[in-house]
């Protein structure tokens, strides 16, 4: 195993890069498998042909924002689609607001969105940002 912050060689057993001080699993720069350096939006080590998960590739979960804090923000103010703007999806904030004040549905929308946040489901498309 190798840090994806400075690719040294790892224990499997450590919870740190002892070189870099980076907490396992975290980095993007190198290869995990291999410990070569990754081209900038590889999917793939060209090296090793493993894939390489990566952060923000295909939606980032809660683009990069606190679980426990964007749960209770879409409990308390998601009827009106608070944690949409904060994660970045102004047109689905937008669209709770109408629904909030219109037809009164935008509850169930918030115990959706409340439910995928608290089982990990919830993903934001950074290519459907208004």
């Amino acid at each position: 195993m190798y840090c994806k912050n400075c690719g040294e060689a790892m224990n499997d057993n450590q919870a740190i890069c002892l070189k870099c001080g980076v907490k396992v699993g975290d980095g993007n720069g190198f290869c995990a498998n291999c410990g070569n350096a990754l081209a900038p939006n590889a999917d793939v080590c060209l090296n090793c042909g493993v894939a390489v998960k990566k952060v923000g590739a295909n939606g980032d979960y809660l683009n990069g924002q606190d679980k426990i804090v964007i749960a209770l923000i879409c409990f308390f103010l998601g009827s009106i689609g608070i944690h949409n703007f904060i994660l970045g999806e102004t047109k689905k904030g937008i669209v709770k607001i109408v629904l909030s004040f219109c037809f009164g549905i935008s509850v169930i929308l918030m115990l959706i969105d409340f439910v995928k946040i608290l089982t990990d489901k919830y993903v934001v498309d950074p290519n459907k940002a208004f």
